[in-house]
């Protein structure tokens, strides 16, 4: 057995389907019964790590993106960029705007986040439709970066956002 197949057992058996949440029709995937394994959440940090060489930046996408960037900062030598909602960063940014399941937002990063010719890794706890991971993609080439792929725990393959993206994508649970 493939340490990464258990592990992405463990994982699954511990995520939590909430129904008709955030709108009717929707099965959001809880992940904090992970967050509140110690060890399992080390153990999601430890796969989020691997595999990524010579990057410079760990870029978390609001808010639970957060959680796992600040946890993979010390495993990979790296510090943090954070693209969140609009309007909640208090320094120079840049924006963009892109579709969501369920509407329209818009995206932000401080100008500082990541530095020109920077490799960074884009990471988050769920892929869906993609929009939210290719945005994110966007606001970093917009400061110069190179992103050289997003990690998530979660990927909804139905939903299709591996597509949409351009980038190599790690999802330790596929659905």
């Amino acid at each position: 057995m493939d340490g990464d197949d258990a592990l992405a057992r463990r994982v699954t058996h511990r995520l939590r389907d909430v129904p008709d949440f955030p709108r009717p029709g929707v099965l959001f995937k809880d992940i904090t019964p992970v967050l509140a394994d110690p060890v399992l959440f080390e153990e999601v940090v430890q796969w989020m790590a691997k595999d990524w060489t010579a990057v410079d930046r760990v870029v978390g996408i609001e808010s639970r993106g957060f959680l796992f960037g600040a946890a993979l900062m010390r495993p990979m030598g790296v510090g943090l960029g954070l693209a969140r909602k609009k309007g909640k960063l208090p320094f120079a940014t840049v924006s963009v705007g892109y579709d969501l399941e369920y509407g329209k937002a818009e995206l932000e990063m401080h100008v500082d986040a990541v530095l020109p010719g920077q490799r960074v890794v884009i990471v988050d706890d769920l892929l869906a439709t993609g929009g939210t991971a290719d945005a994110t993609i966007q606001l970093c080439r917009q400061l110069g970066a190179q992103v050289v792929g997003v990690a998530v725990l979660v990927e909804l393959s139905f939903l299709g956002g591996r597509q949409r993206l351009d980038v190599p994508v790690r999802s330790l649970v596929v659905i």
